[in-house]
């Protein structure tokens, strides 16, 4: 990249664009709920979030969410430093100051849920607003939807009524669980309406959280044969 490109490339507008170029290529077509139109989901939602909250930097909000779940520990073994690795090789290359990659990798090695024993605490508004705006993708329609695509990618079972939920006490229990897909919901997804930091997501969360309950009332009485 030469001197006149590196220039322009810290305009902001024209880094989130290649931002958003880069992820889209390396994350699209991807089958588990994990692809591009998920961060696109997460783009817009956190954009939304951020105009209710005027103190928050848009930037990196927008930098936060487009690249909050490259490297995601779920597709590198468990790693939790491979995300915010390639977060930081991504912002140097479009020379980025040092003070916003710093930030940016925070959040993005900050965001996950960590299971429903453990806490979740975001130290910046930023923070706050791309981990809200990434929940309400794991809610709602959508969400039952990422829910099933990713656990017929792990090949779990749909429901096991042998196999109770378990309210995990560690990161580690969580990512090593392999539970059956409708204990997610208990596990994780039925908790983030509660967990979650802004007034705006929360009203677009009672929603799409009352819709799961409802849903899984449904599922219950066709596994019975009811409905």
């Amino acid at each position: 990249m030469d001197k006149t490109n590196k220039t322009a490339m810290q305009q902001p507008n024209e880094i989130i664009q290649a931002t958003a170029t880069y992820v889209k290529e390396l994350m699209s077509g991807e089958g588990s709920g994990h692809d591009w139109w998920h961060i696109y989901r997460v783009w817009k939602n956190a954009l939304h979030i951020a105009d209710k909250e005027v103190k928050a930097d848009r930037f990196v909000v927008e930098l936060a969410a487009l690249l909050h779940d490259i490297g995601d520990h779920k597709f590198h073994n468990g790693d939790e430093s491979v995300g915010p690795r390639m977060v930081r090789a991504w912002l140097q290359k479009l020379n980025v100051e040092e003070q916003t990659i710093v930030h940016v990798c925070k959040i993005v090695s900050d965001l996950s849920f960590k299971g429903a024993g453990t806490s979740s605490a975001m130290p910046t508004l930023e923070g706050c607003i791309v981990q809200d705006a990434d929940r309400l993708d794991a809610i709602g329609a959508i969400g039952i939807a990422r829910t099933f695509a990713y656990g017929g990618h792990k090949n779990r079972e749909l429901y096991n009524p042998q196999i109770s939920p378990v309210q995990h006490a560690s990161f580690e229990e969580y990512k090593n669980s392999t539970a059956p897909t409708i204990n997610h919901f208990y596990e994780k997804l039925l908790l983030l309406k509660d967990r979650l930091h802004t007034e705006t997501a929360r009203s677009i969360a009672a929603a799409r959280h009352v819709y799961m309950e409802e849903f899984l009332d449904q599922f219950y009485a066709e596994w019975e044969g009811h409905r």
